[in-house]
């Protein structure tokens, strides 16, 4: 009886472990969602910027956001984007990986060391050398375009038209998002066993067969959490799009989610519609990532 007892106890000492840390979370996190939850149900005008309480008009937000095809165009704009750049982030950052697990030890530090000085970077200060290298006027990139034979790019402007400035966007979000991935896929290629490796190779498999057949399928896990993490970062950025935008167009066709809320709030005073805005990017987000949720769930069940 008395084993019983101990053994409830000591079932019980990692959820009351847990207690202090989902307190904070909750706290931290659950406050600002409940308040987001809640001016999304008001509407904010001039009288609210002379101190006037906002109003409750409780899903009328809602509604007007389902009905405004600016809004939905923006959504399509972000999901593709999100959806492009995690993909290529994904396997460049692999690529690495199995580069830095191929190659000798110094060859391995010199590009450990490049992948953190990228990834280190801020990212404002990162910003201003990739809108230098795309000016058009002093560019570096146009002006390496511009000498190859046939091709005639001189005073191209990237910013001008939303597709080549959303494929600068792409390029930026990618250069900042592959060491993180680099190196996780490089933490998960430590775990794979050299033994089984080799014995496939015995047994007569290429390489591309290891990489599928023995690789992949161990270090899956890591990838699943890395591309989940790149969704979820990709669909909020920010940074990147304003500065660009800076450099280029304010146009509502060079928005995606991000900068859509900054000028729902900032610039019109619309925080009833921002947080409805933001309250619907998380909706989006749990949407995206339940597949890869409910993989992740499975697989620790098992």
């Amino acid at each position: 009886m008395t084993a019983t007892v101990d053994r409830r106890r000591t079932n019980r000492a990692p959820y009351l472990l847990l207690i202090p840390a989902i307190g904070i979370l909750l706290v931290g996190m659950g406050y600002p969602l409940i308040w987001q939850i809640i001016t999304s149900l008001q509407e904010y005008g001039l009288k609210q910027q002379f101190g006037q309480p906002a109003p409750f008009v409780l899903f009328d937000n809602y509604v007007e956001l389902a009905t405004d095809p600016q809004f939905w165009t923006v959504v399509a704009k972000s999901i593709a984007f999100c959806l492009v750049t995690a993909v290529i982030t994904l396997a460049i950052g692999v690529l690495f990986a199995l580069l830095m697990n191929a190659v000798g030890r110094a060859p391995r530090i010199i590009l450990q060391i490049a992948l953190l000085l990228a990834w280190s970077m801020p990212v404002v200060a990162a910003m201003t050398v990739w809108i230098w290298l795309f000016d058009r006027r002093r560019g570096a990139v146009n002006y390496l375009l511009d000498m190859i034979p046939g091709v005639d790019i001189n005073r191209f402007n990237w910013l001008e038209t939303p597709t080549t400035f959303f494929i600068v966007a792409s390029v930026i979000v990618i250069w900042m998002s592959v060491p993180f991935v680099a190196f996780s896929s490089f933490a998960g290629l430590t775990q794979v066993s050299e033994e089984v490796l080799e014995a496939a190779a015995l047994d007569g498999a290429n390489g591309r067969q290891r990489f599928f057949g023995i690789i992949l399928p161990m270090i899956k896990p890591v990838i699943a959490i890395v591309f989940l993490l790149q969704i979820i970062w990709d669909l909020r950025v920010f940074t990147q799009i304003t500065m660009l935008q800076d450099a280029g167009s304010k146009s509502s066709e060079f928005d995606l989610l991000g900068t859509y809320i900054y000028k729902l709030g900032t610039k019109s005073q619309d925080f009833g519609m921002a947080s409805a805005v933001s309250i619907l990017v998380l909706a989006i987000t749990i949407l995206l990532s339940w597949f890869y949720i409910r993989s992740l769930l499975k697989e620790d069940e098992s």
